[in-house]
C-alpha cells in the first residue's frame, strides 16, 4: 500500500502552484483586490468561495498560476481543520502544492493532515492501483514529524479494518503488532491456542477454538516502567460469524471489521510512540475469530472467566465482550493509571448515535472532561453515554454470576459497557469507546471503508494526562 506520510514534504521551490484558501464571507474583499482579468475569470465560472469550491487561475500561456479554494471560516481550534482542505486534492492536477495566505502554522498542520489522508485508496487487491501524487509542501517552521505519524496512524486502522479476514485473521494481526513495535523497540508476546487455558485466558479461548485460526493473546510493551501506565485494550475479533447463534447474511456482510478495536489500539499505540510519550504503554489485543464447528461455544455453556466471576453465554454473538473481559482482567491486574478499550462492540450504539459518533462510558469524570475538550479541539468527536447501574439487573443468570447478554434487548451498549466494567478493578481510570469503525458513505477526506474514530481525541488527552502526573 502507498505510503500516506510522502504526501507531506519540506518545501521546495520547484514547481510548486499555490493554493489559496478563501472563507465565503472573505470573498468579496478578496476578489477586489484582484486584476480584472482575474476578476472575469472568476465571474465567468460562478466562483463565490463556497465551501468545496476549487477554481484554477490561468497564467497567459494557460498554465496553472494558482488554485482558489472555498472554504469555512477558519475553525475554532487549528487543530480542528484536519479536514479543511480534504476535498481538494480529488479536484486538482498531480504536482506539488503549497498553502498561501495562511499564517497560522498549526492550522497548516492539521490541514495537511486531511490532504494526505484524502488520497487513501484501499487498492491492495486492485490490478490497476495508482499512487496518490498530490504533495503538499510546508514551510520550514512546521515540523512534520506529529503529522506524518498521525497519517500513519490513520492509515494504520483503516488498512487492517479494510484487509479480509483471509488475510487478516489472528496470526496476520499478530505479524500487524509486531511490524508495528518493530521500529520503537517494543516487545512483543503472544499466547497462542490451548497455552491460553494455561494462561487462565478462558474467554478468549472460549471464542476462538473453533476456528482453523488458533486464538490468541498479543501483548505489546513499551516505555519506561517510572513512567504513568497506559494500557489500550482493543477487541480483535477477526471476523464474526455470529457463532452458533448466526448472524444474518446482511448483518455478516462487514464483519472483516470487527477487529477494529485493535486496529484502533495499533494505530494509537503508533502514535504514542513516534512522539515517544513519556508512558509505560501496554497493548492487549484478544485475537480470535467466532467461527462455527463442532467445538464451538454453545448458548447456555458457563465460562468461569480470568477474575473469577462465572458467566453463562446468553448468546454466542455476544463474543466481543467475552475477549475483552479476560483481557481487561489481566490489564487491570497491573492497576494503570489509565485503562482505554476500544472496540466494535453493539449495533446498539449505532442506532443510539449513528455511524460517526463513538459511545464513550466511563465513571470518572475528570477524565470525561478531559476526552470531550480534546475531542472538541481535536475535531475527533465523543459522546458520553451513561453507566446506568440498575441495568446490570437485566443481566442475571440462574446458573451463573451473569450472563453475557441482557434479558430484554433494551439499552444494548449500555449493558455491555456495564458488563466490561465488572473487569476493570484495580485500574485508576477506565474508559470504553463502542466505535463504528466504518465510514458508510464517502466524505471529503474520508473514503468508504475503514475509519478511525477518537484516536486524535484520546492520543491528546493521554498527552495531557501524563504531562499533569508527571
Amino acid at each position: 500500500m502507498p505510503d500516506l506520510t510522502e504526501l507531506v514534504c519540506p518545501s521546495t521551490s520547484q514547481g510548486v502552484t499555490n493554493i489559496t484558501p478563501i472563507a465565503s464571507d472573505q470573498f468579496d474583499r478578496w476578489l477586489d483586490a484582484q486584476t480584472r482579468a482575474t476578476h472575469a475569470w472568476v465571474k465567468s465560472h460562478d466562483f463565490t468561495a463556497k465551501e468545496g469550491q476549487t477554481l484554477s487561475l490561468p497564467t497567459q500561456d494557460g498554465s496553472i498560476a494558482e488554485i482558489i479554494v472555498g472554504v469555512n471560516s477558519a475553525p475554532e481550534s487549528a487543530e480542528a481543520a484536519i479536514w479543511w482542505l480534504a476535498g481538494v486534492p480529488a479536484k486538482i492536477p498531480a504536482g506539488n502544492y503549497s498553502i498561501s495566505d495562511v499564517v497560522d502554522s498549526a492550522l497548516i498542520a492539521s490541514a495537511a493532515i486531511g490532504w494526505a489522508l484524502s488520497q487513501y485508496s484501499f487498492n491492495r487487491y486492485k490490478k490497476d492501483a495508482t499512487s496518490p501524487n498530490r504533495f503538499l509542501m510546508l514551510p520550514d517552521t512546521i515540523g512534520i514529524s506529529s503529522i506524518q505519524y498521525t497519517v500513519a496512524a490513520y492509515q494504520i486502522v483503516r488498512d487492517l479494518i479494510n484487509t479480509p479476514a483471509e488475510d487478516m485473521g489472528p496470526p496476520e494481526l499478530e505479524a500487524a503488532a509486531k511490524a508495528i513495535a518493530e521500529p520503537f523497540g517494543a516487545k512483543v508476546v503472544v499466547t497462542i491456542g490451548d497455552a491460553l487455558q494455561e494462561a487462565n485466558l478462558p474467554t478468549i479461548h472460549m471464542v476462538g477454538r473453533a476456528a482453523e485460526k488458533a486464538p490468541r493473546l498479543i501483548d505489546l510493551s513499551w516505555g519506561d516502567d517510572k513512567h504513568p501506565k497506559v494500557t489500550l485494550v482493543g477487541k480483535g475479533v477477526c471476523f464474526d460469524t455470529g457463532g452458533l447463534d448466526i448472524k444474518a447474511a446482511q448483518y455478516m456482510r462487514q464483519m472483516k471489521k470487527d477487529m477494529g478495536g485493535s486496529a484502533h489500539v495499533l494505530g494509537l499505540a503508533h502514535m504514542i510512540m513516534a512522539a515517544n510519550l513519556p508512558v509505560r504503554l501496554r497493548v492487549l489485543i484478544p485475537a480470535v475469530e467466532n467461527a462455527i464447528a463442532g467445538n464451538a461455544m454453545r448458548p447456555g455453556d458457563v465460562v468461569v472467566t480470568r477474575s473469577g466471576l462465572s458467566v453463562e453465554i446468553g448468546n454466542t454473538d455476544a463474543e466481543g465482550r467475552l475477549v475483552l473481559c479476560d483481557a481487561l482482567s489481566l490489564a487491570a491486574e497491573e492497576e494503570p493509571d489509565l485503562l482505554m478499550d476500544f472496540a466494535t462492540l453493539t449495533g446498539a450504539a449505532r442506532v443510539a448515535l449513528g455511524p460517526d459518533l463513538p459511545a464513550t462510558f466511563t465513571d470518572d469524570d475528570d477524565l470525561w472532561g478531559l476526552l470531550d475538550k480534546s475531542g472538541q479541539q481535536m475535531n475527533d468527536p465523543l459522546w458520553r453515554m451513561p453507566l446506568w447501574k440498575p441495568y446490570l439487573e437485566t443481566m442475571k443468570s440462574d446458573v451463573a454470576d451473569t450472563d453475557n447478554i441482557s434479558d430484554g434487548g433494551f439499552a444494548g451498549a449500555i449493558t455491555a459497557a456495564l458488563y466490561l466494567q465488572r473487569f476493570t478493578d484495580g485500574a485508576k481510570s477506565w474508559v470504553h469507546f463502542d466505535v463504528f469503525g466504518w465510514q458508510p458513505k464517502a466524505a471529503p477526506g474520508k473514503p468508504k471503508g475503514g475509519a478511525a474514530q477518537a484516536i486524535r481525541a484520546a492520543f491528546h488527552s493521554i498527552k495531557v494526562f501524563t504531562t499533569a502526573d508527571s
